[in-house]
C-alpha cells in the first residue's frame, strides 16, 4: 500500500468515526466495573446500611436488599429487551423517547443529566471531607475539603479524556480492593458461624423480620444503594457486540449488586448480633460517624491495620464512583449534542475517541454545583452529600418508572418483540415496584437528606421542574424547526 492510499484509508476511517464513540472498547467485565464503581460498594455499605438498620427494620434490613434486587431485576427485563433494539449513549432518554415521544424523552434527558451531576457532586462532598480528614490524621496539615475536590476534578477530567479503557482499568483496581475486604470479611464471618448470636438467618430473612420496624425506610435505602446499574446501556456504543454484551452485563450487575449488599449486610447484622444490631447502628449514627458500625467489626476480625486501611478505601471508593458518573454524564451530554438538543460542539472527540468537550462541560457543571457550598461554608457531608444524594435517587427512580412505561408502549406499538414476560408483565411489575419505592422516597425524603421539611420540599420539586423544562424546551425547539422548514 503506498503512502497516498494509506492516508486515504486513514482519512476514511476517521470520517466514519466522526461523531462516534470508540466501538469495541469494553467487554462484559469492563462495563461491570463501571457499574460497580458507580455503586461505590464500600460507600453504600458504610453509609446506607447503618441507617437502614437503625431507623428501618433492624436485623431485617438484608431482606430489604433482596426485595430491592427483585424490583430492579423486573425492571431490567424490559430494559434489556429495549436495549436489543436501541444502542445509544443516551440510554434512558433514548428509550423513553422511543416509547413516550421525543419531548418526554428530552425532558427525561434533563433529569438524567441532573441526577448524574447531582450524585457526583454529592460524592465530591463526602470525598473532600474524607480525604481532608485522612491528610490531617497522617500529616497534621489541615487543608480545606474543597481544595482536594478541585484537585480531583482535574484528575477526573484527565482520566475521562484518556479514553474509556483507561477509566475501566483504574476503576478495576479500586473496585477489587474495596470488594475484596468486604467479601473476605463476610465469608470469614460466615465460616466462623456468625457473631455472638450465630448466623441468625431467620432474624434477617424471615417474613416477620423483614416486616418489623419501618421496612419501607430500609427498602428506600436499599434501592438507593443500587443506583447506577443502568450504566450498562450508556456504554452500549462502546461495547463489543452490544446486543449480547449489554444484556449480560446488566443481568450480571443486578445479580452481583443484590447478592453483595444482601450477603454483606447480613454478615454485619450477624457480627453485631440480631438483638443488639439496631442499638449499635443507632449509637454509630449518634456519634456522627456511621462508618464505625461497619469498620469496627472488620477491624476486630482482621486487626488494627484494617481500621487504617478502610478509611483510605472509602476515599478510593468515592473516587471510583466520581469517575464513573463523570463518564456517564459526559456521554449524556455527547448524545444530546448529537441529537441537536444541545450545542453540536459537545460531540467533539479527541484522538482516543473520548468526548472531551462534553467531559469539560461536565467538570464545569461539577464546579458550579460544589463551590457554592464551599463559599457559604456549609458542611460538605450534612448538606452537599445528603441533599444531592436524595435528589439524585429521586430523579433516577423517576427515570426507571418512565422507562418501564416506555418499554410497554414501544413494544405494544412496534411489535418488534412479542414475548409477554419481557415486554409487558415484567415491565409492569417493575413499574409498580418502582412507583412504590418513589412513594417511600417522597414520604421519607426529610430523613433521606438529613435536613428540614422545607429544604426537602424544595429539593423534591427540582426533579419535576427539570422534567417539565426539558419537555417544554423540546417542544419549542421542534416548533421552531417546523416553522423554519
Amino acid at each position: 500500500m503506498d503512502s497516498q492510499t494509506e492516508v486515504s484509508t486513514q482519512t476514511g476511517h476517521d470520517e466514519s468515526m466522526a461523531g462516534r464513540l470508540k466501538p469495541d472498547s469494553l467487554g462484559v467485565l469492563g462495563i461491570l466495573f463501571f457499574v460497580l464503581s458507580a455503586q461505590a460498594p464500600l460507600t453504600g455499605i458504610a453509609g446506607a446500611v447503618p441507617i437502614a438498620i437503625a431507623i428501618g427494620n433492624g436485623a431485617g434490613a438484608p431482606a430489604a436488599y433482596l426485595a430491592a434486587g427483585v424490583i430492579i431485576l423486573l425492571f431490567s427485563v424490559g430494559f434489556v429487551a429495549m436495549g436489543r433494539h436501541v444502542v445509544e449513549a443516551g440510554a434512558f432518554y433514548t428509550y423513553i423517547g422511543k416509547g413516550l415521544g421525543r419531548p418526554t424523552g428530552s425532558g427525561s434527558a434533563g433529569v438524567a443529566l441532573f441526577a448524574y451531576c447531582a450524585v457526583q457532586a454529592a460524592m465530591y462532598g463526602l470525598y473532600g471531607a474524607t480525604v481532608s480528614g485522612l491528610v490531617e490524621h497522617y500529616s497534621g496539615a489541615h487543608v480545606a475539603w474543597w481544595v482536594w475536590v478541585l484537585v480531583t476534578m482535574v484528575i477526573v477530567q484527565v482520566l475521562g479524556a484518556s479514553g474509556v479503557e483507561m477509566g475501566a482499568k483504574i476503576l478495576a483496581v479500586f473496585v477489587l480492593a474495596e470488594f475484596s475486604i468486604l467479601i473476605v470479611f463476610a465469608f470469614v464471618t460466615l465460616f466462623k458461624g456468625g457473631g455472638p448470636e450465630g448466623l441468625g438467618f431467620t432474624d434477617s430473612f424471615s417474613p416477620s423480620a423483614a416486616l418489623q420496624g419501618a421496612p419501607g425506610v430500609a427498602l428506600m435505602f436499599a434501592v438507593a444503594s443500587m443506583f447506577g446499574f443502568e450504566a450498562t446501556a450508556i456504554y452500549g456504543e462502546e461495547a463489543r457486540e452490544p446486543r449480547k454484551t449489554v444484556p449480560r452485563a446488566t443481568y450480571l450487575s443486578v445479580a452481583v449488586i443484590t447478592g453483595f449488599f444482601a450477603f454483606t449486610s447480613w454478615m454485619l447484622v450477624s457480627a453485631h448480633g440480631a438483638s443488639r444490631v439496631t442499638g449499635d447502628a443507632g449509637k454509630a449514627l449518634q456519634s456522627g460517624d456511621a462508618t464505625s458500625f461497619v469498620f469496627a467489626p472488620i477491624a476486630a476480625l482482621f486487626g488494627g491495620w484494617a481500621g487504617d486501611v478502610l478509611p483510605i478505601l472509602l476515599a478510593t471508593s468515592l473516587f471510583a464512583g466520581i469517575l464513573a458518573f463523570h463518564n456517564s454524564a459526559n456521554r449524556y451530554l455527547f448524545s444530546l449534542g448529537r441529537e441537536g438538543l444541545l450545542p453540536h460542539g459537545l460531540t467533539a472527540i479527541n484522538r482516543r475517541h473520548s468526548p472531551w468537550v462534553a467531559g469539560t462541560v461536565q467538570t464545569v457543571l461539577s464546579v458550579l454545583l460544589v463551590m457554592p457550598f464551599a463559599i457559604l461554608g456549609k458542611d460538605p457531608v450534612l448538606t452537599l452529600f445528603s441533599w444531592f444524594s436524595g435528589v439524585a435517587v429521586l430523579g433516577v427512580m423517576l427515570l426507571y418508572f418512565l422507562t418501564s412505561a416506555s418499554v410497554v408502549a414501544f413494544f405494544r406499538r412496534s411489535r418488534a418483540d412479542t414475548r409477554p414476560w419481557n415486554t409487558l408483565i415484567a415491565p409492569v411489575l417493575g413499574a409498580l415496584g418502582i412507583a412504590g419505592a418513589i412513594w417511600l422516597i417522597i414520604a421519607n425524603f426529610t430523613t433521606l437528606i438529613g435536613g428540614d421539611r422545607t429544604t426537602a420540599i424544595w429539593l423534591q420539586l427540582t426533579v419535576p421542574m427539570v422534567l417539565v423544562l426539558g419537555v417544554v424546551a423540546a417542544r419549542v425547539t421542534r416548533s421552531r424547526a417546523e416553522t423554519t422548514d
